[in-house]
This record gives structure tokens, C-alpha cells and sequence, in this order.
């Protein structure tokens, strides 16, 4: 079934994409994060920062994937619905796992059992606002941007970003957008081509305050702008969505998420004065009717960074 616009819920678009960015995440990027993490232990746990946490999807990966034993965790998010729903559902995800969790005064939740001891404290804020109230270095550990960092003028919040970690600390950036959206089979090639331009476009054209926010490139960008602020690439690669049907259909909820991401072209593209209207609506159409059928493949080409702090 289509959901009709007012039915599609960012909160479930972030569950339905949890499965694909299991499959994305470039393992040789994780594996060499892994090794370089520094040793943690009980009384001396890692410190971890998330920006743009969403519900806590890359959290739960980190203690399901074994990435984190001993660890404070700290996750910011704007969304403040995104911080409730991690709240609410982390508690339930963890006893399906064998841990427990416990609310501490200071309203974050630790994380024992199997021998993980994990503090996570969750905060909706605004991340310049919490860089702006961060008194000098706070010497993290480890800083994470998860699907984030190609929503904002990177060029720009790198740097204290990156002050934020205490010198030789590591980050960790995923799912980085890099220029190319693919939706098959073709409907019109020449109108797909437009449609998909046309949408890039949105993402180089996006402003905040009257500032640049987003890069239809930004995973091949990050290359030279990590460098520039004053960081080194441990290790890089692809981490692209293909979202491809089954015999039995598409996996977990993934019509979902295809749906969600023609809505998504759909919204940023309605009225565009280079479109014809009925056409795009025939086209958006189009699209969801191929899901439906289970027939739409979707890739998305993105890129992982792990690397370290210098300055």
C-alpha cells in the first residue's frame, strides 16, 4: 500500500533505513576503526560523541557489531521526537539482547551485561548550540556523524568539530551522499536523468539562516576537507544503498523506505519551474506503483571515512 503524504513518519523512515545501512556500511572502513580504537576498561571508558543520533540506530549497531565495551556515550540529535523514540525503544531493544539498562539520576541510561558497561546520554539540541557550550577541548575519544554530515556546509563544521576531540582522538563519518541516485527501470531515460539532476540540485541549493547546507558531493568533498581541517584518512570507501526486490519482495521494511524516498524527490521537486507538473506526477506515480509491484531498484552511491584528529 502507497502511504498517502500525510501517513509518512520520519521516525519509521529511520527504523525501515536501519536495515539498509547494515547492509551499506563498508566493513573494511569499520574493521580499521576497530583496530585503532584505543584500549577501554572499567573506570576508564571510551568517549563517544554522536551528532545527528536520530533514534540511536548506529548506538545499537556499536553494541551489537561488538564495537563497544566500556564507553560514555553522548548522542545529540535537533529532532527532539528522534531523542524520545531512542529513549522509549532502547530499554525494550536491549532485554531482546540480554542487557540490562537502568536510568541514572542524571537521566542517562546505562547499559551492563556480557561484559559491557555503557553510559548513553541523549540530548536534543541544536549541534552549534553544543559546540558553543562546550568550555574548550572536552577530549572525545571518538566522534561519530551517521548519514549526517552531507546536510550541512561541511567546509564550515569541520573545525570545531573536530575540536571537540582531544589531539590523535578518531572520527568515524558514514553514509556520506556522493552524487548519484539510481532508480531502474528506466521510465523516460531523459526525463529520469533531469529528475535526478534536478534533485541534486536541492541538496547544493539548500540553505539554513541564509547558509550553504548540504553537498550533492560530499563523500569525494570530504577527502580534501578533512585534510584541510586538520585531520588524517585512516581508512575510506563506498557505502552504497541498493535496495533490490526478493523473491518474496523487499526485505524488512524497505517498501517503506523506497516509498519515503520518492516522497522525498516528490517534495523537493513539486513546482519545479524545469518540470512539467502532470509529467512529474505521472512519473512519481510511476515509481511507486513499481514498488508496489516489487520491481524498483534503488542505489544511492555514498562513502565512509574513519580517520584521526591532528591538531
Amino acid at each position: 500500500m502507497i502511504p498517502t503524504p500525510e501517513a509518512y513518519s520520519f521516525t519509521r523512515y529511520l527504523s525501515a533505513k536501519k536495515s539498509v545501512d547494515d547492509r551499506a556500511l563498508n566493513r573494511l572502513v569499520w574493521q580499521s576503526l576497530s583496530q585503532a580504537l584505543p584500549l577501554a576498561a572499567p573506570g576508564a571508558p571510551l568517549r563517544v560523541l554522536e551528532i545527528g543520533a536520530g533514534a540511536g540506530a548506529m548506538f545499537e549497531r556499536m553494541l551489537a557489531w561488538g564495537l563497544l565495551k566500556y564507553a560514555d556515550y553522548t548522542a545529540i540529535d535537533l529532532n527532539e521526537e528522534n531523542i524520545a523514540n531512542a529513549l522509549q525503544q532502547l530499554p525494550s531493544w536491549a532485554a531482546r539482547r540480554g542487557y540490562r539498562t537502568q536510568l541514572d539520576p542524571d537521566n542517562s541510561l546505562a547499559f551492563t551485561g556480557h561484559g559491557l558497561q555503557v553510559s548513553l546520554r541523549l540530548e536534543a539540541i541544536d549541534l552549534f548550540d553544543f559546540i558553543a557550550r562546550q568550555p574548550g577541548r572536552w577530549g572525545w575519544d571518538l566522534l561519530v556523524a551517521h548519514a549526517f554530515l552531507d546536510l550541512m556546509d561541511i567546509p564550515a563544521v569541520l573545525p570545531p568539530l573536530f575540536g571537540l576531540c582531544k589531539p590523535g582522538g578518531l572520527f568515524y563519518f558514514t553514509i556520506n551522499f556522493d552524487g548519484a541516485t539510481l532508480l531502474e527501470p528506466a521510465i523516460d531515460p531523459a526525463f529520469d536523468e533531469l529528475v535526478q539532476n534536478l534533485y541534486h540540485r536541492t541538496m547544493d541549493e539548500r540553505r539554513i539562516d541564509g547558509q550553504p547546507s548540504g553537498d550533492s558531493r560530499a563523500g569525494r568533498h570530504l577527502f580534501h576537507q578533512i585534510r584541510n581541517a586538520g585531520a588524517e584518512i585512516i581508512a575510506a570507501g563506498a557505502s552504497d544503498w541498493v535496495v533490490i526486490p526478493g523473491p518474496r519482495g523487499y526485505p524488512q521494511d524497505a517498501a517503506y523506505f523506497l516509498h519515503f524516498i520518492v516522497h522525498t524527490i516528490h517534495q523537493a521537486l513539486a513546482g519545479h519551474a524545469q518540470l512539467d507538473a502532470l509529467r512529474f506526477e505521472r512519473w512519481i506515480a510511476a515509481r511507486h506503483a513499481q514498488i508496489q509491484r516489487g520491481e524498483l531498484v534503488y542505489i544511492a552511491h555514498q562513502l565512509d571515512y574513519a580517520g584521526r584528529v591532528m591538531v
